[in-house]
């Protein structure tokens, strides 16, 4: 076998080792990702556990998934109780709606409480509350204010009459469902999505909204040992929780990663990075690296537009500030362009996102950190491209143009002959006769042919 055969098998064999490798680093980090927490979640304890889950922003699917999780992880530990603590401002109905579902199936109890003195479970977190085994409040906290909100492009929507009732009696209907089997106050309840009554925790206790008040989760549990409950399904059920031990259960690393996303904040950077990175790889093929980048942010962002609702006129004011900016690299405007653009995406941002779900969409701070220095690099990049068209070719046939030769044989006029240019001999054609030996300038380039003038003699100095 010869030298170069035995590299080559070796080469091929450590390429396919190394192939191997990282495909079994992958299988590792996957198993390590989907069994380890799953293994660690089954550690049996001799006290009665408790699996506390966190409601404490606004109501939407990655939030939804992961209470959908936690109540499914609490009966594989065939745990007591499931506590959601809850400090919401409302938020999606669909996945309120998932939420609830998985609280009336829970094949264990779910409390309900709404928690630290000062939270709130307003809108859709009233209905989450009033769905639970058990719904409790901390002293200074409130609940309500339930009334649907039918919003399009981050707007309330005015809708007739009849749509108007539709919705309401709707949500009435789903309330009544399941607050009657709960043993709740249907009729109070209903005036917090009727006329968005809000409660505090002692007139929702005085109003058997909620059953009971409790200063901390560990006094929670102490009012709750030994109490008896009555599911969903009516069975009966009594709580053992003497020295129950709290165990969190925590988003995942990649719930914790969607749930950033669709914040508005990280939205509206991830919208900028991926107009910015695609606008780069555009104006400066070749580059790459701003096109992935780009690309990738540009398909996060548009998975938060998904679940956010996105007001398409601050979307047509960011659009309109980029073309701001180009015109601004592009024409003199003493600066009216850019401070346009500027104003333009400020706007934006502040219209691109309004709901209850984002307590205020894109923070001020954020959209001005954001602005300067998209509008300086988008700027910059657009005068380099306007720069480049002036420059000379410097690759390919073109760079011939304008270049000096000299002549290897006599040019006769409209007759090929032989030319050196950089080196190289090529076919050349002269309008003018051209003696051997002289320089010719290069006007243009036919194919393999070039066209040439006599290169004019400098004018003698006068003595």
């Amino acid at each position: 076998m010869s030298a170069d055969r035995l590299v080559e098998r070796i080469r091929r064999g450590l390429v396919s080792a190394g192939v191997a490798f990282a495909f079994l680093c992958v299988l590792g980090a996957v198993g390590a990702f989907l069994v380890l927490p799953a293994a660690a979640a089954d550690q049996p304890s001799g006290n009665p556990q408790v699996l506390r889950l966190n409601l404490d922003r606004e109501v939407e699917p990655v939030l939804a998934t992961y209470i959908d999780e936690g109540i499914a992880d609490a009966a594989s530990r065939h745990a007591a109780l499931v506590l959601i603590t809850m400090d919401t401002p409302g938020g999606l109905s669909d996945s309120m709606t998932d939420i609830i579902q998985h609280i009336l199936t829970s094949p264990v109890p779910v409390a309900v409480y709404v928690w630290p003195t000062g939270a709130r479970g307003a809108s859709a977190g009233f209905f989450i509350l009033l769905s639970a085994d058990i719904a409790a409040m901390a002293p200074g906290t409130h609940t309500g204010a339930a009334s649907p909100v039918v919003a399009i492009g981050g707007w309330e929507l005015q809708v007739d009459e009849t749509m108007r009732k539709k919705i309401l009696n709707d949500a009435l209907a789903f309330l009544r469902s399941y607050a009657q089997k709960r043993g709740r106050n249907v009729t109070l309840a209903e005036t917090a999505v009727t006329d968005a009554k809000a409660f505090t925790d002692q007139e929702a206790l005085d109003g058997k909204l909620i059953d009971l008040i409790a200063s901390s989760p560990e006094d929670l549990l102490h009012q709750l040992d030994g109490r008896t409950i009555t599911r969903f399904d009516g069975t009966k059920t009594v709580l053992e929780l003497k020295n129950a031990e709290i165990v969190p259960f925590e988003l995942s690393a990649r719930q914790k990663f969607l749930a950033r996303i669709v914040e508005p904040d990280v939205f509206f950077v991830l919208l900028l990075v991926g107009v910015l990175g695609l606008y780069t790889e555009f104006t400066h093929p070749g580059m790459v690296a701003p096109g992935v980048v780009g690309g990738i942010c540009a398909v996060l962002a548009l998975y938060a537009m998904h679940f956010l609702p996105v007001n398409f006129a601050g979307v047509l004011l960011i659009l309109l500030a980029l073309a701001l900016f180009i015109l601004e690299a592009k024409f003199t405007s003493h600066g009216v362009l850019a401070f346009g653009g500027i104003v333009s995406m400020m706007l934006g941002a502040m219209f691109l996102i309004r709901s209850p779900l984002t307590s205020g969409g894109v923070s001020l701070g954020v959209a001005l950190a954001a602005t300067l220095p998209f509008a300086l690099i988008t700027i910059f990049l657009m005068r380099l491209v306007l720069r480049s068209r002036t420059w000379k070719m410097t690759t390919g046939k073109e760079e011939l143009v304008g270049e000096q030769g000299v002549t290897t044989s006599v040019l006769v006029a409209g007759q090929e002959g032989l030319i050196r240019v950089h080196g190289e001999l090529w076919r050349a054609i002269s309008p003018q006769g051209v003696a051997e030996g002289k320089p010719v300038r290069v006007r243009s380039v036919e194919g393999l042919k070039l066209h040439v003038e006599p290169e004019e003699a400098p004018a003698a100095e006068n003595k």
